[in-house]
């Protein structure tokens, strides 16, 4: 007698999808990850509160040119 296919690998060779068997890398999320690491550690090692303009910096934003009017 064939056993059942028992961990996730077994179960996606068989061709039988495991529900809890989820992708946990994504490359946004570790893209969103990054940027959230970066941030932790750039105020960990300021002995200020980071300005907004230091914020962008970090993150890489360019802020827009205000518009007059």
């Amino acid at each position: 007698m064939n056993e059942e296919p028992r961990t996730a690998s077994e179960l996606r060779e068989s061709g039988v999808h495991d529900q809890f068997d989820v992708t946990l890398e994504d490359a946004d999320l570790l893209g969103e990850v990054e940027l959230t690491t970066n941030l932790i550690i750039a105020a960990s090692e300021s002995e200020e509160h980071l300005s907004n303009e230091e914020i962008d910096r970090i993150l890489g934003v360019t802020p827009r040119p205000r518009r007059e009017g």
